[in-house]
C-alpha cells in the first residue's frame, strides 16, 4: 500500500546530497514523500526533480528557545499532513522532530542517525548529555537505523530505541558516478585546471572547514609529506563547530606551506577531483560512517583516516589504507609518507579499496535495506 513520508533534516545540505537518492528510490516504489528542512539554495535541486520540500524554522543549535518553536511548527505541519512515516536524520531535527511526530500521533516514527553526536573522545560530562537526550527521543522512536555496525552495537547496548528495532544499514555511494579512470587527459586536465604538474603527488581531503575535522593536524602532516595538498569544502553558514582561521593563517605565513596546500572550497566535481589524486585522507576527531572514504574507495585510492567509529569500519588497516590516532600530527605525516614513497603499496592498497567498496557501499545495496526494512518496498 502507497505511504506517505516525511523525509526530515536540519538542512538543505543534507537533503540534497544524503536523502535525494533515497526519496527518489521511494518515490519509484509508489510513495509520496516530502522533503522537510531548514531553507537555503539547495533545496530548488530536490524541487526541480518534482519533490515537493516544506521549510521550517530548524536550526543547528541546540538554542531551546528555537527548537521549541521549530518543534511546534513541525507538529502541526504533521498533524495537517498525517504521515504515515516520519523518517528524521541530523542531531537536532531528528530530536526535534521525533517529539513532534509522537505529539501528532504520527504512526511510525523511524531515526536514522549518521554517527551519534556523542563518542570516545568527547569530555564525559558532556557525552553523558547526548546519551540522555539520544535515550530520551528514543522512547518516542520505533525504529532505529544505523550507519555503522558500532553504532548499533552502542544503540541496542544502551537502549536507544523503545522498542528495540535497531538495523546497521551501512552507507554508500554511487559506484557509476565514483569509479577508476584509465583516461590520463582527465587527470592532466583536472590537475592543470588546478596548476598542480602531472608528477607531482596529491593528497586529498574533503571535509567541512572546522576545526574537528583535523585540518590542525593535517597541515602540521604535511610540512614533512613531499606532497601536494588539495583541501575541498567549505564552512556552512549553519556549523557551530570551530573554525580554522588560524591554521589559514598559519598556511599563508609560511611560503613552503602556501605552495602546497590549495583550499578548493565547495566542489561539484568529486569524481574528477579523486581521480587525480593519489591518496585520500580523512584526519577527523569524529565521524559517523564518512561517505567522503566510501567515494575515495570507489575511486580506488587507498585511504589515511584517523581511528576512529566509522572511519575505522570502512578502512582495512594495512590492507585498503592505515589508520592513525586521532590529533597525531607525526603519525599522520609519517603513514602519508610511507604511501608517497611506496606507489606498489599504494597501487594495492587502492585495488583493495575498490574491490571492498564495490562489495559493501553501493548505495543502492543501502537504499534497498532500508525501504524492506520500513516494508516500502513493493516491487
Amino acid at each position: 500500500m502507497p505511504q506517505k513520508i516525511c523525509q526530515l533534516c536540519t538542512v538543505d545540505f543534507t537533503l540534497y546530497h544524503l536523502l535525494h537518492p533515497l526519496m527518489r528510490a521511494m518515490r519509484s516504489q509508489g510513495h509520496e514523500v516530502v522533503g522537510v528542512c531548514a531553507d537555503g539554495e539547495l533545496i530548488e535541486p530536490v524541487r526541480n526533480d518534482g519533490f515537493r520540500v516544506e521549510t521550517m524554522p530548524l536550526t543547528r543549535s541546540a538554542n531551546p528557545a528555537r527548537n521549541w518553536r521549530a518543534g511546534l511548527a513541525l507538529r502541526d505541519f504533521f498533524r495537517r499532513e498525517k504521515f504515515d512515516i516520519v523518517h528524521v536524520h541530523t542531531p537536532v531535527a531528528a530530536f526535534v522532530g521525533r517529539l513532534a511526530a509522537a505529539r501528532a500521533r504520527v504512526p511510525r516514527i523511524a531515526y536514522t542517525a549518521h554517527g551519534f553526536y556523542f563518542h570516545e573522545n568527547m569530555p564525559a560530562p558532556r557525552r553523558q548529555a547526548h546519551i540522555a537526550a539520544e535515550w530520551f527521543a528514543g522512547r518516542f522512536t520505533h525504529t532505529l537505523m544505523t550507519q555503522s555496525e558500532e553504532d548499533a552495537q552502542t544503540a541496542r547496548r544502551l537502549r536507544l530505541c523503545r522498542t528495540g528495532d535497531i538495523l546497521a544499514i551501512g552507507n554508500g555511494s554511487d559506484p557509476d558516478v565514483f569509479k577508476p579512470s584509465d583516461a590520463p587527459a582527465v587527470r592532466s586536465a583536472t590537475r592543470a585546471a588546478i596548476g598542480t604538474p602531472d608528477d607531482r603527488q596529491v593528497v586529498l581531503m574533503a571535509g567541512r572547514l572546522v576545526a574537528e575535522k583535523g585540518y590542525g593536524e593535517l597541515v602540521t602532516a604535511m610540512r614533512d609529506v613531499d606532497a601536494e595538498l588539495w583541501a575541498v569544502g567549505a564552512r556552512l553558514s549553519s556549523d557551530h563547530a570551530a573554525g580554522i582561521s588560524d591554521t589559514i593563517r598559519e598556511i599563508e605565513a609560511d611560503p613552503a606551506l602556501r605552495d602546497r596546500i590549495r583550499f578548493l572550497g565547495y566542489r561539484d566535481d568529486m569524481a574528477d577531483l579523486m581521480r587525480a589524486a593519489d591518496i585520500f585522507t580523512l584526519p577527523s576527531h569524529r565521524e559517523g560512517m564518512p561517505r567522503s572514504i566510501i567515494e575515495a574507495m570507489l575511486t580506488g585510492l587507498p585511504v589515511v583516516a584517523t581511528d576512529v567509529r566509522g572511519s575505522r569500519e570502512e578502512v582495512v588497516d594495512g590492507e585498503t589504507g592505515l589508520l592513525v590516532p586521532v590529533r597525531d600530527a607525526p603519525a599522520l605525516a609519517h603513514a602519508l609518507q610511507s604511501l608517497v614513497q611506496d606507489p606498489a603499496r599504494r597501487h594495492a592498497m587502492g585495488a583493495a579499496g575498490l574491490e571492498r567498496g564495490r562489495r559493501l557501499y553501493d548505495e543502492r545495496l543501502v537504499i534497498d535495506r532500508q525501504l524492506r526494512h520500513l516494508g516500502l518496498r513493493t516491487t
